[in-house]
This record gives C-alpha cells, structure tokens and sequence, in this order.
C-alpha cells in the first residue's frame, strides 16, 4: 500500500529524477523523467505532484494510486 506522505516527499525532493513515479508504479513516466532529467522541467513538475499529493485526501489518493484490483 502506498503512502501519499513518502510519495509527496519523494516528488519534492527527487522529483527531477522521477523517483515518485517509481515508487506509485509509473514505470514508463519514471524513466521519462530521468531522460529528460538535465532539463528543469521534471522537476518543477515533480514539485508540484509533490505538492499535490500532500494536500489530497487520503480517499482521493487512495482511490488514484492504491487500487484493489
């Protein structure tokens, strides 16, 4: 079960290199990150995933990243 905490730190901190993605099971936008790692945009964009994920309701990201499949 993933926890929107560690997945909104990870984006803030290690968003650049898409490690958020790969802890949440974006494989495919994860090493797209990483390509596009030497520009600035994976990480603004992280940062603000990151953002994102730390203010939404557990139900919200639960329901997004935590399905029961």
């Amino acid at each position: 079960m993933k926890n929107k905490i560690v997945a909104g730190v990870l984006g803030i901190l290690l968003g650049n290199l898409g490690i958020h993605k790969f802890y949440l099971g974006n494989i495919g936008f994860g090493i797209l990150y990483i390509l596009f790692s030497w520009t600035v945009i994976p990480g603004i964009i992280g940062f603000v995933e990151g953002l994102i994920y730390l203010f939404q309701s557990e139900e919200e990201f639960d329901a997004k990243h935590n399905r029961n499949w």
